[in-house]
């Protein structure tokens, strides 16, 4: 996912902002949990996997950061490639309303933003 969302051009930080922050203050965040591995048959292998990952979008402005949000729609739209496993595309399960974060100076706009993702070994 971290190249999937450089490639598109952003700045990309895993499990906080990228170092150094870019100096349009543009970036995305991500943020893993552990996911469950799935049986994939009655005989228990347990090759398939299911997840959920957020994207935090950060911007200068409520519209910057939105233009963050489309950027990284637009690199996840397409499955992911993973040696070795059949990736499903990653299904959006949205987010709250953009938040200000007045914490820092000056202040920066944020969403999280939720995925689903699932995979099969290939």
């Amino acid at each position: 996912m971290r190249t999937a969302l450089a490639g598109v051009g952003l700045s990309v930080g895993l499990g906080g902002a990228p170092d150094p922050v870019p100096s349009g203050k543009r970036y995305a965040v991500l943020y893993f949990a552990p996911g469950q591995s799935m049986s994939e048959s009655l005989a228990d292998v347990r090759t398939d996997w299911d997840g959920v990952f957020q994207v935090t979008c950060v911007g200068p402005t409520e519209e910057q950061c939105l233009w963050v949000v489309d950027k990284v729609r637009g690199a996840l739209f397409a499955p992911l490639t993973v040696a070795g496993r059949t990736v499903w595309r990653p299904e959006e399960l949205g987010g709250p309303p953009v938040l200000r974060d007045d914490d820092v100076s000056p202040p920066l706009f944020y969403v999280p933003v939720q995925y689903r993702l699932m995979s099969t070994s290939a």
